[in-house]
């Protein structure tokens, strides 16, 4: 059997080497701190995720592909350097049935190395192409190092944490967040009222398919979606930070239908949560098909960022009211999922 020490792979970006390559990442042609496309990050992860599960599941089956499930909790650690190369160090932690979890460590080599952001994608792997694909059942690997055999268990806990989560948001709200949910309702009602209403933060954006956004056959890239998904919400928060926003976190990314070539897309973001310097945007995908006969969602996304100033400390942003209970209900969410994310930083 192979271990998971077997399914190690790197990706470096040479932002040192490369002029080209270190002005297309660049949010601005300045020299600011922070200043690294995240979105494009977002891109690379993906498409590391996938090539380290494809070297593993092409042992097998060479004519399978992997496609991207979900994308666990990314919790940024530290803010990028434009003068350091970028390293992404992947490796499988555990295997399923058909599915395997991807861990990828990002970061900076030099004195000290920065630690950027550790990832977790959810691969699974399909044989053949369009409707007739069928998912096939991957053998295991051995974990026989303590270190290997504690990667696989939080794989398996992260599942578990995540179901709970889901559980939860079904759950009504405690007494804490009821009254919580009160005062941002009964402030509407006050004499002068002139808050930020959460049902007015949004943004949208529209966009159809071509074969140059194709990865697997007939399909598009995801990583190219949840680019696109993450520049509209970092657009969308822009509307609440007073400052500048960041990337703090992403909080989950799901991806529930394929898009096709063809397909036309609509891109929504809206702010749903604020607290100190963090604002939660959710960014949804629709795809509409070429014959607009079929529409579904594709991607759901919830992305935390954080307010600074220059010099990258943090700094308050306004409270969001919500208006109605669908309102309330992602509120509640992002408030509940920033909580968990807040819980697994202090832990970390």
């Amino acid at each position: 059997m192979i271990r998971p020490s077997e399914t190690s792979f790197t990706k470096i970006l040479p932002m040192t080497s490369d002029e080209a390559l270190r002005r297309r990442f660049m949010i601005l042609d300045e020299p600011i701190e922070a200043n690294m496309r995240f979105g494009l990050l977002l891109e690379v992860l993906d498409k590391v995720a996938e090539e380290a599960a494809l070297n593993y599941v092409n042992r097998f089956y060479p004519e399978a592909r992997v496609v991207t499930a979900a994308i666990d909790n990314i919790v940024i650690r530290h803010v990028t350097d434009m003068s350091r190369d970028v390293h992404f160090k992947a490796r499988i932690n555990h295997v399923g049935r058909s599915s395997l979890e991807i861990g990828i460590r990002v970061e900076q080599p030099g004195d000290p190395v920065k630690h950027i952001a550790s990832c977790y994608f959810t691969m699974v792997a399909r044989s053949g192409v369009g409707e007739g694909a069928v998912s096939v059942v991957l053998p295991g690997l051995e974990y026989s190092e303590e270190i290997e055999q504690q990667r696989a268990a939080k794989a398996l806990q992260r599942r578990e944490e995540y179901k709970k989560q889901q559980a939860l948001l079904r759950e009504p709200p405690s007494r804490e967040e009821f009254e919580m949910l009160t005062s941002l309702h009964a402030a509407q009602d006050e004499p002068g009222f002139n808050g930020l209403l959460t049902g007015h933060l949004t943004a949208d954006a529209w966009e159809r398919m071509y074969p140059e956004q194709e990865n697997v056959p007939k399909k598009i890239f995801g990583g190219y979606l949840i680019r696109r998904a993450y520049e509209l919400s970092s657009i969308c928060c822009e509307q609440v930070a007073p400052n500048r926003p960041v990337p703090a976190a992403v909080n989950r990314i799901n991806f529930f239908h394929p898009v096709r070539m063809g397909d036309t897309l609509h891109y929504t973001a809206r702010v749903v949560y604020t607290s100190g310097s963090l604002i939660c945007v959710e960014a949804n995908i629709e795809r509409i098909s070429r014959d607009r006969t079929t529409k579904a969602l594709s991607n759901s996304c919830l992305f935390t960022f954080m307010n600074i100033n220059e010099k990258l400390e943090q700094q308050p942003v306004p409270v969001v009211y919500p208006t109605n209970y669908g309102e309330d209900a992602r509120y509640l969410a992002a408030h509940r999922s920033c909580q968990s994310l807040t819980r697994d930083r202090q832990t970390a």
